[in-house]
């Protein structure tokens, strides 16, 4: 009985270390209180940014640092940053990242951390790269 128990324990221990692996949902972004939600699309991983300081601010904000000039008029609330992001479950890779920040566009990867934490890394080419990490919401 004893032995059950302490199995039973040890299980309950190793099961509550491990983490389901599912990367879509709501992220924080480390800056201007960006909230990213990653969802699937089709056989990828792809991302819109759902709010952040700028967009509280000005609802109707538009991607005016985009390098396309054609591309500039387009709202920030909705705007789709991360897309063609394939692999999994907890590592994506091949995809690209659009920083509207500064108009441009990464080759990147995503690595799922835990059930909280992410990390995006976006390289112009390595080893030119910035990495942050972003923390779930729901």
């Amino acid at each position: 009985m004893i032995r059950t128990a302490l199995i039973a324990a040890a299980l309950t221990l190793v099961s509550g270390s491990a983490f389901a692996a599912d990367v879509t949902g709501l992220w924080a972004t480390p800056g201007n209180g960006g909230q990213v939600e990653i969802a699937h699309c089709g056989n990828s991983l792809c991302g819109k940014l759902v709010t952040s300081d700028h967009i509280k601010t000005d609802p109707t904000r538009k991607d005016v640092k985009n390098k396309d000039e054609a591309q500039r008029g387009r709202p920030l609330k909705n705007l789709q940053m991360l897309y063609d992001f394939t692999g999994g479950p907890t590592k994506w890779t091949g995809g690209k990242v659009y920083n509207p920040e500064d108009g441009g566009t990464y080759s990147g990867t995503i690595e799922l951390l835990s059930d909280k934490e992410l990390k995006l890394k976006g390289c112009i080419v390595a080893p030119l790269c910035k990495t942050q990490k972003w923390m779930r919401l729901k």
